[in-house]
């Protein structure tokens, strides 16, 4: 089962390369700015609570998709449409690997096991 849970995810994130090759941006960018959503760690440095808060707010697929469609259908702000779609690719990335949304007892503490535990 994991096995097909990582190649659900690895599946997500060619849909997500598909979506950014539909937008007019040389393709290599999507490789360039594929992890800034980690930029979420910052908040790491406020302590657990604050970072768990910034990681999963930049980790959530449902924030991505919401300014994915924002950008894309209702405001037409191509630059939501990308945050968007590298949000959504860098997440699925992420939970291939075997990183999750983090709980406030600290950073290695994901909603798919300890990383580095041999849960990834």
């Amino acid at each position: 089962m994991k096995v097909l849970l990582k190649l659900e995810e690895v599946t997500l994130l060619l849909l997500g390369f598909y979506l950014f090759m539909w937008m007019d941006l040389p393709w290599w960018w999507f490789f360039a700015l594929l992890l800034t959503p980690d930029i979420g760690m910052i908040g790491y440095l406020a302590g657990n609570k604050v970072g768990a808060f910034t990681y999963n707010l930049f980790h959530h697929r449902g924030l991505a998709i919401f300014l994915f469609l924002l950008g894309n259908s209702f405001v037409d702000l191509p630059i939501l449409e990308l945050i968007g779609i590298i949000m959504f690719s860098h997440i699925a990335m992420d939970r291939a690997l075997g990183y999750g949304l983090k709980y406030n007892k600290g950073f290695k503490f994901t909603h798919l096991g300890e990383v580095g535990k041999g849960n990834g």
